[in-house]
Formats: C-alpha cells, structure tokens, sequence
C-alpha cells in the first residue's frame, strides 16, 4: 500500500529536497507540493493525502492555521500532518498538538529519520523529535490549565475512561495500557475512543495535551531530555 504525502514549504529548495527524499523511498508517493498554507489547505482537499509534511511559518497562511483547516474539513481517512520547523520552541509544540498534528520535527532532523517519522505518523503514532520532548508540553500546558479546566469536562468520564486518559497522556501505548490495567487492547481502544469522543478531540495527541492542560497529569520538575537509545524519534503515544 502506497502512503500519500502531501509536501508544504515555502522554502524551494527545502521542498524539493523533501520531494526527492519522499519519491526516492519505496512504498510513498508526493501527491502535492504548496508554498503556502492556503495552497496547502487546497491541496490537501484536492489529493486526499495520508500524511502531510507541514512547514510552520510560510506566508498568505501558517502551517498551524492550514494544519486546523485541513482537519476541520477533512472528511475519513484524516490525513495526519508532520509539522517540519527550524524553531524549536515549546509554544509550537503546545500548539500544534493541540490543532491535532501527529508530529512535531526539526528540519535539520536527517533524512532516514524523517522517512522514519512519516512510517510511524502513517501507522497511527504520535512522534515527537529527540530536542522536542514531552517536557515541553508540560511547562507549555501548566501557564493554562486554568482555561483548560472549563473547556475540558472531564467530569463526562467514567473512572476507567479517566484512568486511561490519564496513562495516555503518560505516553502508555493502547498495548501497554491493556496489560497494565488487565484488560484486553480493543477495550482499550474502545475505552480511548468514547473518551475522545466525550471530550470532543480529533486525535490522540489532543488528548495528552488535556492531560496536562486539566492537571489530571502534573508536570515533571525533570530538565533532561528524554532521547532514544539510538538518538532516533521517539514515539511516545501509540495507536
């Protein structure tokens, strides 16, 4: 099965590197190239992409903005976006997993790492770069969870649905959630499906960010980045 990939930069050069790395990787296909949020929005509704490589500042409209019309109007399969940026900065992260992106990477992230990245974004996962950690999520998320206390009314779950949200907002995949809690992994499916449902959330990422947001999850003090073995993205949410 061939994975769509619909390429937004206004960088070129930078476009036409991540054309020919897409192209040349076996089993992916380039739908479609925008240098702008808004031929990126056109596009996405025109080639009903699988993933999209995402870049967060680009001119007429940003990749964040594109990203919250792309999902808004999205009808089945939903197309999952990779936000590609050279700014490492928490409100970004904060931000555009709370638009529903499934990724957040850095451009100077190597080649094979981003091939890696669309695999797994493709399968369902949530993948966040080594440099961008979860850490940031939760300093960002803690200056407003008073907001998030109104909006997100998790008093519309169930005490099972809660404890899941809960593990899933600590990275726990739906596998590890089903050993943990002695269930089998398609009621955990079901469980993290009705919850979003509940709370109104479009992906799994939406729902850490409300983890942390609603203060069911309190921060870590930690400052030491969370990097994989192999120095590689790390996924930290499952399907």
């Amino acid at each position: 099965m061939t994975t769509r990939v619909l390429i937004a930069d206004d960088q070129a050069l930078i476009r036409a590197g991540l054309v020919a790395l897409i192209t040349a990787t076996p089993g992916f296909a380039v739908v479609g190239e925008a240098a702008d949020g808004q031929e990126a929005v056109a596009l996405a509704e025109a080639t009903r992409p699988d993933v999209i490589l995402m870049d967060i500042r680009m001119p007429v409209l940003d990749g964040i903005a594109a990203t919250r019309r792309i999902l808004a109007a999205a009808a089945d399969p939903v197309p999952r976006v990779i936000v590609l940026t050279t700014f490492d900065l928490p409100e970004y992260v904060y931000t555009a997993l709370g638009e529903g992106a499934s990724g957040f990477l850095l451009k100077d992230t190597p080649p094979e790492r981003i091939v890696s990245a669309v695999r797994a974004i493709a399968a369902g996962d949530v993948l966040l770069a080594p440099t961008i950690t979860r850490r940031l999520v939760e300093t960002y998320a803690e200056h407003h969870r008073a907001a998030a206390t109104a909006r997100h009314r998790l008093s519309d779950l169930t005490a099972r649905e809660t404890e899941i949200l809960r593990l899933v907002g600590n990275g726990s995949s739906n596998q590890e959630i089903a050993r943990g809690l002695v269930l089998s992994e398609a009621t955990v499916k079901t469980h993290v499906k009705r919850l979003m449902a509940k709370l109104a959330l479009s992906s799994r990422a939406q729902a850490v960010v409300v983890a942390y947001e609603s203060g069911l999850i309190t921060p870590r003090t930690s400052t030491v980045d969370e990097v994989p073995p192999d120095g590689g993205p790390r996924a930290y949410f499952g399907r």
